[in-house]
């Protein structure tokens, strides 16, 4: 497979012209060994240059699925460009080399201009989309913009390759033109090819970045490029007279093989790449890795084709069977798919728990999806290039209709078939397809009605193509397969739903109403007096609908699969009959997208915490999403910006902090709720131009008093303005200290995308342990939080409701679960007293001891008196324990 083409294989000494005889002159045996290297650099840097794209074409297309189909779809369509509009010219040159030096030149350039060019043309194109797009403008803008970002380079990357097809022939023309050398300069380029995946993705951008990753392939081009020149054969090697202009009756049925070809065996990885998404992990390494298979199993593919069945004299006949064999291929592999995750847990179990087991279980997965498929495909494309050349196809006119028809697949499979007959059927329609190219004279031979005959049963007695874990007494609520994911609700026995994406990322349940909407009231509360809110995630929707309950607040929120918003209306409408408020505006669209194309100025705004290791979910955190949310805040406006420490190891938390504080230097740590659990932390920043967020103990109260939700604040831990302000756990200094040796997560460095899998794939830690250790770490000085007017009582309590809550929590982290009350209090009674003495206010330590009090009136009422005692003595404020206590009297009366 040469460099550039990344799917469809190329066997490119099928297309050279050889003199047989010809003698090895001196010093050819290095000039062989500088053609290998040339081939392994330009394969190295082409494949980079893929895994860069993605990554800053994910910027502003939003979704990493979404970038990958439109670079795809950029990518062969500018490749069926260049080589459309000036293969044949360069066929025809008599020095290609020069041709190839100035296809490199300009791809290095193009491609270093592009680095800087990106984030402006991309705010373009976002401009044109619009805040609030139809899914097929947006998908049309997404492809087309896609297409002329990338076009200069990926136009001459066309020609480049029918230009590298005659220097090769120029070179061969003083070797020996044994089939040996030809296949070691094959293998070099994908052997190169895979590096560049492998390295890319693995070293150099976590280690350098997109920009300098560019750099490094652009000098790798120039290198290419000076190589050629040097390597160049001299005179002008005289062309085939077969190859022709004008297409003859077999050529042309030749050319729209190659285009069928192109399009099925990219519609293949694009809707094989979409399924194993739900088995799969779904970060930049998985990605990586199914690339990396697919380009050794064409490879394998066009070598054997060369070695064993180049020589066949019956080239018809082997191409009818080469197709039948690849559509036998495609239902086998499409046949292990069902089986994808027990060959995962299967793998696991047998490597062991490490990041390095979880890749080479995802290695497998790839290895079953396409080894065998793309090792026949690699064969196949190998014996038509072989008939073009025969047919008086230039090679440049083979590749154009072969990307050109490759270019359509995205669209085609990945958005229009993949929403319209799911993903099972659409494998099936490639595999079918396939038989449809073979002859009409083979269709009565088992060659063909034998995988004809599996597609049916296929079609008839397998499930649907969907990966849904139900618990044991549960059952599926709803499943819906979208462009970019499948989303799943979930209810178990107890009935408490689920939501789940790709059925590896949960984004809630029903049973965590709680959480949810304290994600909502926390940064409301602290606002003065909110209007407009705008929540980046949606979710359940419990949280933007719990916003929405006020009716003096307008609430937009965000989302970027349709399906969710779908499947949140079954958890919103468990929590009121009167159905969504009309207040709350659910708008489908990417969140990147949505801040920067919209003028709309917001008092609030909330976002959610994405599972940062995902696909494309880390572009949320990076400095410049974070500059462009805080454009969107009206004068006094808060961004809260949650994140999941339970998906989050502390590196990777360290850049997101850095990020953050770089836009928000004043900026500010809250704790959503006090699970062990699910530890939830949020970061508050202010409008720009503001000195950073100051709160008012009076202020806070007056809100709570004054709140119009339909439930008290009360209700969801927000007792007081202690309860509030006490869920803060990190001021400016604390957070710059935090940081200060971490790299910033930004467009160019994405360095959160690639840390964040890693505690994905093998946990080292629980979420109680790293809440411990953050909470060690980070510290709050009331001065840097409460507004200048506070009094020094106030400031002490709430010093001291701060101290109270982090011992709680190390409390509840060393204590063992019990249902005997007795045992439980044994354990708690002592250390949750000793948590209320230092703060009284503290209402997460009071009320389960009072809880505990009750139960024990039943069983042992000495030792409830007791407790009650205590507790109406360190909270003589509240009456619940001495009201109990006064109980407790009446009935031993």
């Amino acid at each position: 497979m040469h460099r550039y083409h990344r799917a469809m294989p190329s066997n490119l000494s099928s297309l050279a012209p050889a003199s047989s005889g010809a003698l090895r002159p001196p010093f050819a045996a290095w000039r062989r060994r500088l053609g290998l290297l040339l081939m392994f650099v330009s394969g190295f840097a082409g494949l980079a240059y893929q895994i860069v794209w993605t990554q800053q074409c994910a910027v502003w297309l939003g979704h990493e699925t979404a970038a990958v189909l439109a670079v795809v779809a950029a990518f062969f369509g500018g490749l069926a460009l260049g080589a459309l509009t000036l293969g044949d010219r360069i066929a025809h040159s008599a020095h290609p080399t020069r041709w190839y030096a100035a296809c490199e030149a300009l791809i290095a350039a193009w491609c270093i201009a592009l680095a800087f060019l990106i984030e402006p043309l991309g705010g373009v194109l976002v401009n044109i989309t619009g805040p609030q797009p139809n899914p097929a403008w947006e998908w049309a803008v997404s492809f087309c913009g896609t297409f002329l970002l990338l076009l200069p380079a990926t136009l001459a990357m066309g020609a480049t390759l029918p230009a590298m097809e005659r220097v090769l022939a120029q070179m061969r023309k003083h070797t020996r033109p044994d089939k040996q050398s030809i296949a070691a300069l094959y293998a070099s380029n994908t052997f190169g090819a895979v590096v560049g995946v492998l390295a890319s993705a693995f070293w150099l951008i976590p280690a350098f970045g997109l920009l300098r990753t560019s750099i490094l392939c652009a000098v790798m081009n120039l290198s290419c490029a000076a190589t050629a020149l040097y390597l160049r054969a001299g005179a002008a090697h005289a062309m085939d007279e077969r190859v022709s202009k004008a297409l003859q009756p077999a050529a042309r049925k030749l050319a729209a093989l190659f285009a069928a070809t192109g399009l099925l065996g990219i519609g293949y990885e694009v809707l094989v790449v979409r399924v194993l998404s739900q088995v799969a992990e779904d970060t930049v390494y998985t990605f990586a890795m199914l690339l990396a298979v697919y380009l050794c199993g064409t490879a394998l593919g066009a070598a054997a084709y060369q070695r064993w069945f180049s020589r066949r004299s019956d080239d018809n006949k082997t191409r009818d069977h080469l197709l039948a064999a690849l559509a036998a291929a495609c239902l086998l592999a499409t046949l292990g798919l069902w089986f994808a995750e027990m060959l995962k847990a299967s793998a696991l179990e047998l490597l062991g728990a490490s990041m390095n087991a979880a890749l080479g279980a995802e290695a497998l997965l790839a290895l079953a999806a396409f080894g065998l498929p793309t090792f026949v495909m690699g064969a196949l494309f190998s014996h038509l290039t072989t008939q073009a050349h025969e047919a008086g196809i230039s090679f440049g006119r083979a590749l154009a209709f072969n990307t050109l028809g490759a270019a359509f697949a995205p669209v085609l499979f990945g958005v229009v078939l993949m929403l319209a007959v799911g993903p099972k059927f659409a494998l099936l329609l490639i595999a079918v397809g396939y038989l449809g190219l073979t002859s009409p004279r083979v269709w009565r031979q088992p060659v063909v009605w034998a995988p004809a005959a599996m597609a049916l049963v296929l079609v008839i007695w397998t499930p649907p193509l969907a990966f849904v874990d139900v618990p044991e007494g549960g059952h599926v609520v709803s499943y819906r397969d979208g462009a970019m994911s499948a989303v799943s609700v979930v209810e178990d026995a107890q009935g408490v739903m689920r939501l789940r994406i790709d059925n590896r990322q949960q984004e809630g349940s029903s049973d965590s109403r709680l959480a949810d909407a304290r994600q909502a009231l926390l940064p409301l509360l602290l606002h003065p007096s909110p209007k407009q809110a705008l929540f980046l995630g949606l979710g359940t929707g419990v949280t933007a609908f719990s916003a929405a309950e006020d009716p003096s607040l307008q609430v937009d929120a965000v989302e970027l699969l349709p399906e969710v918003i779908a499947a949140s209306d079954h958890f919103t409408r468990r929590l009121t009959d009167d159905g969504a408020p009309s207040r709350l505006h659910t708008i489908a669209a990417d969140a990147r997208h949505y801040v920067r194309a919209s003028s709309q100025q917001y008092d609030v705004i909330v976002s959610d915490n994405f599972h940062p290791a995902r696909s494309g979910s880390a572009a949320l955190y990076t400095v410049e999403h974070f500059r462009a949310v805080q454009q969107r805040l009206a004068p006094g406006g808060l961004f809260c910006q949650w994140l999941p420490l339970h998906q989050l190891d502390t590196h990777t938390l360290r850049s997101i902090v850095k990020a953050f504080i770089t836009a928000y230097p004043d900026a500010h740590a809250v704790l959503a709720t006090n699970s062990l659990e699910t530890p939830t932390i949020g970061l508050i920043g202010s409008a720009a131009n503001e000195r950073g967020p100051r709160f008012d103990m009076a202020q806070v109260t007056q809100r709570l008093a004054t709140a119009t939700w339909p439930q008290a604040p009360a209700d969801f831990g927000f007792n007081d303005a202690f309860a509030v302000l006490g869920s803060f756990i990190a001021g400016p200094a604390s957070l710059a200290r935090f940081s200060a040796d971490a790299k910033a997560n930004t467009d160019d460095h994405p360095v959160v995308a690639y840390m964040a899998p890693r505690i994905t794939y093998a946990p080292d830690s629980l979420p109680r342990d790293r809440l411990a250790a953050l909470l060690g770490e980070l510290s709050t000085d009331p001065a840097e939080m409460l507004a200048a007017s506070s009094d020094e009582t106030t400031r002490r309590g709430v010093a001291a409701y701060w101290t109270a809550r982090n011992r709680y929590i190390e409390i509840g982290r060393k204590a063992l679960p019990s249902n005997d009350v007795q045992r439980m209090l044994a354990q708690v009674r002592e250390p949750l007293l000793s948590v209320l003495r230092t703060s009284p206010d503290f209402r997460p330590a009071y009320d389960p001891l009072l809880r505990m009090a009750t139960a024990l009136t039943r069983i042992d009422p000495a030792a409830a008196r007791s407790l009650l005692t205590e507790l109406a003595k360190v909270q003589p404020a509240r009456l619940e324990a001495a009201q109990a206590l006064n109980q407790l009297s009446l009935a031993a009366r």
